[in-house]
């Protein structure tokens, strides 16, 4: 075989097998289901699955486990009954749209709160119901009449409340001269007692550095 038809073979062998693995074909795309012990995917643009899960779980997990320690609520038998929490709604205030991950944050710590000994969550669509009646927005439950009209609202629908619950997100960003950047990522979960108006908060932050090279991570922060 000369030179030229064996160059020309190996050039349609080379090519036959990038269409059978579909490498480079404009239109496709591909997908396959992450296991239990799968990693989340890294999002190259902004915060994603990797950043608001630990966050969620940091957060939630601290708050509620400090306020397990407070005065146990009972019922009219003396047994133990869980302390409601209204979830009222997730503010974004930092440098990022956080699109569908708004509702998985709500969705998310909803669970948390159900899944705990001594906390359950009173029905969203209650909640709203609540607030519409009252002529209220959430952020007015900070003011004692607000809290105190809203709570008879729901005692009169058989849904006491106790606490009010909000998260707030930030972030802050930090920019080298060469257009990569660290952005910081807080989410802050205030817990309001609509009885007292006694706040507690908690917070969890994770810091992303963005490149523009693949080179930009060991420049930053080096190996490590």
């Amino acid at each position: 075989m000369d030179r030229r038809r064996f160059i020309q073979n190996l050039g349609m062998s080379a090519s036959a097998l990038l269409m059978t693995f579909g490498v480079g074909c404009k239109g496709h795309q591909y997908a396959h289901v992450l296991k239990g012990t799968d990693e989340n995917m890294v999002g190259s643009h902004t915060a994603g699955a990797e950043t608001w899960e630990p966050l969620i779980q940091t957060s939630v997990s601290q708050l509620l486990g400090r306020e397990m320690n407070t005065v146990q609520l009972t019922s009219h038998d003396g047994v133990p009954c869980k302390k409601r929490v209204c979830f009222l709604h997730v503010d974004n205030r930092s440098a990022e749209e956080i699109g569908d991950f708004g509702d998985q944050i709500y969705q998310k710590v909803n669970t948390i709160i159900n899944d705990s000994e001594a906390f359950e969550l009173v029905s969203a669509r209650l909640v709203r119901s609540g607030l519409q009646e009252a002529g209220l927005r959430p952020d007015d439950l900070y003011k004692p009449a607000a809290r105190r009209k809203f709570a008879a609202i729901m005692e009169q629908e058989q849904e006491p409340i106790d606490y009010a619950l909000y998260a707030t997100i930030t972030s802050g960003t930090t920019k080298s001269n060469n257009k990569d950047y660290q952005r910081d990522y807080l989410l802050t979960l205030e817990l309001v007692n609509l009885a007292t108006g006694k706040t507690e908060t908690e917070s969890a932050e994770i810091r992303k550095g963005y490149h523009k090279s693949k080179l930009g991570k060991l420049k930053h922060y080096g190996a490590g």
